[in-house]
């Protein structure tokens, strides 16, 4: 018999699991950086200072202990330094970060509609912005062009909102049908960055599974919205890194996707690991937002039950209907070069 009549259709198959598997990814897993304190819940938005401190706001769809807004601060190694309590705020925060030029940290108030400026040692907080549309009004993430420019993604109107570098009048930016969504969770634009070049924005749209690319034009003009990539599970917070690949929150998949430039998938992070014996997600359990501080990326997990909102339950509903501790994860940032992870 010759060897090509031995050769039988599962060693084929075996030949071709075992190329594809030479050019894999390591899926590097997410373990706990911080646990929140009692009475904070639903960790949403993140973002790092100077110092590596990481700072978190809470979505807290039943509430804080103390009734109002909550950002959970925690030193480099996940120590909590403490509680800021804004008053001015709903107990419904997502996005927040540093401002570039002013150094103001920034809060998106999701429940009161507008952006904050808030002082990170007390918490004591001013309306930077408000947004338009009232109810209709659904600001979550934000980010900021070279010339301090504050940008903010509208989930339930479509809108992208650029907003002065001392805070006033939101102003509509970009506006297409391609940042709404009919989809379930039931957020179209999301997380937001620009890439290196500030030639392009690109928008995470949850309940369609894209990521939309907006253009930028000459005087930073928004250009025609068009469609990148699609079928990400549930696309999230995503940041770029100094090659310009995406990282990209998949809330429904629980892992963390990367894109090189041309939107190629080239490697995936973190993943699913049950409940601890304390209520605690291990790994990532409809992960939100991240960070990069260092050399690592630092992810919350929002942990979050859509069937308290009235809607049918997802893939995570009834792991997280089980949480009772809620918690920040952190993965080592991968080596990203040329369409391939290096470790």
């Amino acid at each position: 018999m010759s060897l090509l009549r031995r050769f039988t259709p599962w060693m084929f198959l075996l030949t071709v699991l075992i190329s594809f598997s030479a050019g894999a990814w390591d899926r590097m897993p997410a373990t706990t950086f911080a646990t929140l304190p009692p009475g904070s819940a639903n960790p949403e938005g993140i973002t790092a200072d100077e110092h590596g401190n990481i700072y978190v706001a809470d979505f807290a769809v039943g509430g804080t202990a103390s009734g109002v807004g909550q950002v959970i601060v925690f030193d480099h190694a996940g120590r909590l330094q403490r509680v800021l309590n804004i008053t001015e705020a709903s107990p419904l925060l997502l996005g927040l970060a540093f401002h570039p030029a002013t150094h103001e940290l920034l809060v998106i108030d999701f429940g009161g509609q507008k952006l904050l400026s808030v002082n990170p040692l007390n918490g004591a907080a001013t309306v930077f912005a408000s947004i338009p549309g009232g109810s209709a009004a659904g600001p979550n993430a934000l980010t900021f062009d070279d010339d301090g420019n504050v940008y903010v993604s509208d989930s339930f109107q479509g809108v992208i909102w650029r907003i002065p570098p001392g805070g006033g009048s939101a102003v509509q930016w970009a506006s297409d049908p391609l940042l709404t969504t009919t989809g379930v969770p039931p957020f179209g634009a999301n997380g937001i960055a620009f890439n290196r070049a500030r030639d392009a924005m690109f928008v995470a749209n949850t309940g369609n599974d894209t990521i939309v690319k907006i253009p930028v034009g000459a005087g930073g003009v928004a250009g025609t919205a068009q469609v990148f990539v699609n079928s990400i599970n549930g696309a999230d917070g995503l940041i770029l890194d100094e090659e310009d690949n995406l990282l990209v929150v998949a809330n429904q998949a629980d892992e963390i996707v990367v894109l090189d430039p041309t939107g190629r998938v080239i490697a995936k992070l973190g993943d699913f690991e049950g409940i601890d014996r304390h209520g605690a997600p291990r790994g990532l359990l409809f992960p939100a937002s991240l960070v990069q501080s260092g050399r690592f990326l630092y992810v919350t997990n929002l942990s979050l039950d859509l069937r308290l909102f009235g809607l049918a339950q997802t893939v995570d509903s009834q792991w997280a209907a089980e949480v009772t501790r809620h918690t920040v994860a952190k993965i080592p940032l991968p080596q990203l070069r040329k369409g391939k992870t290096n470790h």
